[in-house]
């Protein structure tokens, strides 16, 4: 039986928590059980874009390390835009593992790194209508958010502090510390010792805060 690393990816950090992972997880097993592969580590990249070259992903990175160091050389992935969407991205990938006699196989695509023309050209084709539809989709959004800025004069983004339930409290806290006269890196140190917790769970720096009251209006 052969040992293999499943690599999974999803673009958004919004995705994290859907079906994405699950489906791609659920895929691979199955294609395990059917092809004697055994797959003895799952590697997950959250929250990261297609279209970033794979040297750039911390987990495709750690993954590649310990590939080279274990004696595993076999990857697996759901599908070849699971890999990337970018077709150059795909391409370099595909080929820094061949130079290294790593494999990469696909679920749906199979025999995805033989090298013939025919299958060179195969993977191309299919790289280039993942890039594509990822264009479509960037499209798409640009164009919602147009339309909704046309209609609506503003596009919603990231919410303010204080929006979300419990940060009501941390801001009446952080202005109330303001107009005692403290700078906002005396007001951080302030909000770590007192363990008020930001809405990512890092510590308090002083240039968040002051964003924070800028959005808020009380800074100039």
């Amino acid at each position: 039986m052969t040992k293999a690393f499943a690599y999974l990816r999803v673009s958004g950090k919004g995705q994290v928590k859907g079906d994405g992972f699950t489906r791609q997880r659920a895929a691979i097993k199955t294609y395990a059980e059917a092809h004697d592969l055994k797959v003895v580590r799952e590697f997950r990249e959250e929250g990261v874009s297609g279209a970033v070259e794979t040297m750039d992903r911390p987990v495709w990175a750690e993954m590649l390390s310990v590939l080279h160091s274990n004696g595993v050389r076999t990857i697996v992935v759901e599908k070849l835009d699971r890999l990337a969407r970018d077709l150059m991205v795909q391409e370099a990938a595909i080929a820094d593992l061949r130079k290294h006699g790593f494999e990469l196989i696909s679920v749906t695509e199979p025999d995805l790194m033989a090298n013939d023309p025919t299958r060179d050209l195969m993977r191309q084709l299919l790289g280039a209508v993942a890039q594509y539809d990822k264009s479509q989709i960037v499209a798409k959004l640009r164009g919602a958010r147009m339309r909704k800025r046309a209609q609506e004069g503003r596009c919603e983004g990231r919410k303010p502090f204080g929006y979300y339930e419990g940060e009501a409290d941390a801001l009446a806290r952080i202005r109330a510390l303001r107009n005692e006269g403290l700078g906002f890196d005396r007001i951080a140190a302030k909000l770590n010792a007192e363990g008020v917790p930001t809405r990512t769970g890092k510590p308090w720096h002083g240039i968040v805060l002051n964003r924070i009251l800028t959005a808020a209006g009380k800074e100039k």
